[in-house]
């Protein structure tokens, strides 16, 4: 879940840039490096929760637990109708005493510059928040929204709570968690659950959940002669970084194999160098469906996030994959598909001491519901559509996150879904065609907009959005609705009032719900 790298380089003709819809990124190029500083200035289009989309949550008692949770709704959410959500929290002693409500400080670490919409959320909230980005490429992202920093070691004992964006930091969380900081991010068992497949599968397995057969293989020949001997349909999923190069992934569609054996042998020519290690596995028809929840270092704090990927370049499914070009999704109580997948992980989180947010992606059928892999970290555009559906205030949530303690997280009834705004050449890395086409281009607002506007790799100047870093992933618009109907139709009419030259996006983000949703409610998984 998130935004895939594709370090693909292409060139693009006059003829090509308009109206090209290619997926989406994770990541920008470029090495570690300092992040440029920046004073911050005022917006000319914010974002906030629109009052009227829904209203707060109730949170009776839950008796399946222990602590102050709530029950999920009577009835499941079907196309039309209005999702119900529980909130519920564990509690755990702070570990340092720190200043409560507005006023907190907070320090953002990000590898890429992905988090700075939740940093521009807090800051707006009254709370003081610094930013620090690693990469060079991307050191300009967010100038203008937030105040930015360009070592973050000078600052981590200013924070009162230090939050990472992304995997893959390490020791680094866990450190500073042994110096008494109150830290969101990862763990060394987390990152490994999202990175390893194989590992995260394992995982699952042991945690007893039910898992398609599948096969790891460091070597094509390997796995081009299996697939001789055991003709069938399945999906080729990297591992390790090169599983952020969505582009590599592939789904097979015939039924003796041909299909990926042609692939892998592409592969083998290639990208050896890139792909060490790789998964078969067995296709499975179904709903794709993803189940989230905030985890407090001890216990899930509910409502469950339910979500749905639109992951492929094109409308209707269509071109490769490319991490994500939109989302929709609703936030939801106990139900079979929690707590036949993410709930069955507590104890293992609990013992690795992870805070965060944590989502597994599923298919699920008649026959069950299959996890497919594990995204361990804030997830990208899911960040920015969770904006849009909490109601709580992120400052105080984020700081009760990191310090264990126990939380009512408000949420909006009904559905939500976000839709991003790219230019070219995303979702491929290739600074030229970015300087060509879309470097320093503005985002112009046909009229002024205060509601379900993101900033991705965006800065402000003189008051004007302009495009920033070199990835072309612009913004990411989002909407709300009592049904998923209502929720489409208010995140597209905000996007009919962006104009960014060479601009594109899907069309059908949450199309698949009237389908998926009356599939899920019939298996019994929203009970």
């Amino acid at each position: 879940m998130g935004r895939a790298r594709i370090n693909v380089r292409f060139s693009m003709t006059s003829d090509d840039k308009a109206g090209r819809k290619n997926g989406a990124l994770k990541g920008s190029g470029g090495a570690a490096d300092k992040a440029a500083p920046s004073s911050s200035a005022a917006a000319p289009a914010g974002h906030s929760s629109p009052p009227h989309a829904a209203a707060a949550t109730a949170a009776p008692p839950d008796p399946k637990s222990s602590t102050a949770t709530a029950e999920a709704p009577e009835a499941p959410p079907a196309a039309g109708t209005a999702a119900e959500e529980a909130p519920a929290t564990a509690t755990a002693v702070a570990p340092e005493p720190a200043r409560e409500g507005a006023g907190l400080r907070f320090l953002f670490i990000s590898k890429w510059g992905l988090i700075q919409d939740l940093v521009w959320e807090v800051k707006k909230e009254g709370h003081e928040a610094r930013y620090h980005i690693m990469s060079k490429a991307d050191r300009e992202v967010a100038d203008g929204f937030v105040d930015k920093v360009e070592k973050w070691e000078e600052h981590k004992d200013w924070a009162d709570v230090i939050v990472f964006d992304d995997c893959e930091f390490g020791s680094l969380p866990d450190k500073l968690r042994k110096e008494g900081k109150a830290v969101v991010g990862g763990t060394a068992y987390t990152d490994k659950l999202e990175m390893d497949r194989d590992f995260g599968q394992e995982e699952m397995m042991a945690a007893g959940m039910t898992t398609l057969p599948r096969w790891e293989f460091d070597s094509f020949d390997t796995a081009i002669a299996f697939i001789k001997e055991n003709p069938g349909r399945y999906v080729i999923k990297p591992s390790g970084r090169a599983q952020n190069e969505k582009v590599l992934s592939f789904v097979g569609q015939e039924e003796d194999g041909l299909d990926v054996l042609t692939m892998l042998v592409h592969y083998k020519n290639g990208w050896a160098s890139k792909i060490k290690s790789f998964q078969l596995q067995k296709y499975a028809a179904g709903v794709e469906v993803a189940v989230g929840a905030f985890f407090d270092g001890k216990d899930f704090v509910l409502p469950v996030f339910i979500n749905f990927e639109h992951k492929r370049m094109f409308n209707d499914e269509i071109g490769p994959q490319t991490g994500e070009m939109g989302t929709s999704g609703f936030w939801y109580g106990r139900s079979t598909l929690f707590e036949e997948t993410l709930l069955k992980m507590k104890s293992r989180l609990a013992e690795a001491g992870y805070v965060g947010y944590i989502d597994i992606n599923c298919i699920a059928n008649v026959r069950g519901i299959f996890p497919l892999e594990f995204t361990c970290r804030f997830g990208y555009p899911t960040i920015n559509l969770q904006i849009e559906g909490v109601l709580s205030k992120w400052g105080e949530f984020l700081a009760a996150l990191a310090r264990g303690q126990s939380f009512n997280l408000r949420t909006k009834r009904g559905f939500q879904i976000c839709v991003v705004i790219a230019v070219p050449p995303f979702p491929f890395v290739d600074p030229d065609a970015f300087k060509k086409f879309s470097e320093d281009a503005v985002v112009i607002f046909k009229k002024p907009m205060s509601e379900g506007i993101h900033p991705c790799d965006v800065r402000m100047v003189d008051g004007d959005w302009r495009l920033a870093g070199n990835s072309g992933y612009a913004v990411v618009v989002t909407g709300s609705g009592s049904t998923m109907d209502d929720a489409r139709r208010e995140a597209y009419n905000r996007v009919k009032n962006i104009l960014i030259p060479n601009m594109f996006y899907r069309t059908d983000i949450g199309d698949r719900w009237h389908r998926d949703g009356d599939l899920l409610q019939t298996w019994g998984y929203l009970s």
